[in-house]
């Protein structure tokens, strides 16, 4: 073999090695995995930002015993359901959240009892409650989600797809030696999940089994807001 063969052999050795490792680079850095995070601010009652900066002295609050709070709506209650009302335990532990965050009540937890017991128990100590002057109770009055979409051109110039998800609340609040309902309050919200694409191109919006949740902590913390308005107003703990 001739040195001129054998100086093209070793050039075209060496630009297939090129190729081939550019290509591995191309395919190692498609197939790398990146993660990602962020803190994401949870959404407060107007009552809770207010506390913040004119915090209400703990002898002045409120306390209160968290009652039964039940979906009554039509919403996961079919005849599939296995009987567990997952939205009213949402809808509850969001209650108890933002009352507390408000700085204007002491909600009592009557759920956790056993282990409370075993805690004071293990502590040696003796368990002492403190009884509260009201027990607020809740239903979830009307709850849904439904997808709206529409097409332009029959879908050829584009679609778009939005999730909608609304809820109803209503509270109560019974003093507890009368048995007297001595006020209520009522939240409404709708959360909306949008996406729209145009000749092929634009996003894509899979379901979101977020929207329940969201909507259900916005209508709640539109009641406890309007629980605060009334016990400054009406001053129905007085």
């Amino acid at each position: 073999m001739s040195k001129h063969s054998t100086g093209m052999l070793k050039g075209t050795g060496v630009r297939m090695a090129l190729v081939f490792g550019g290509a591995a680079v191309v395919l190692g850095l498609a197939g790398c995995a990146t993660e990602t995070n962020r803190v994401v601010a949870a959404t407060q009652t107007q009552a809770a930002i207010a506390q913040a900066t004119a915090p209400v002295p703990v002898q002045q609050r409120v306390s209160v015993s968290i009652g039964k709070f039940e979906n009554q709506s039509a919403f996961m209650r079919g005849a599939f359901s296995d009987g567990v009302d997952r939205v009213g335990n949402q809808a509850k532990t969001a209650l108890i959240a933002h009352l507390t965050q408000t700085g204007r009540f002491t909600a009592m937890d009557r759920e956790n009892m056993s282990e409370i017991r075993q805690e004071t128990s293990i502590a040696g100590g003796q368990l002492s409650l403190k009884g509260a002057r009201f027990v607020v109770s809740g239903h979830i009055t009307e709850m849904g989600r439904k997808e709206v979409g529409d097409k332009q051109l029959f879908g050829i110039l584009g679609r778009g797809k939005e999730q909608v998800a609304y809820a109803k609340v209503m509270i109560n609040v019974t003093d507890v030696q009368s048995g007297a309902v001595v006020a209520s309050a009522q939240g409404a919200g709708e959360y909306a999940l949008a996406a729209r694409e145009v000749l092929g191109f634009g996003g894509t919006a899979g379901y979101d089994s977020t929207l329940v949740g969201k909507v259900i902590d916005l209508a709640i913390r539109q009641a406890v807001d309007d629980l605060v308005k009334g016990l400054d107003v009406r001053r129905w703990a007085n």
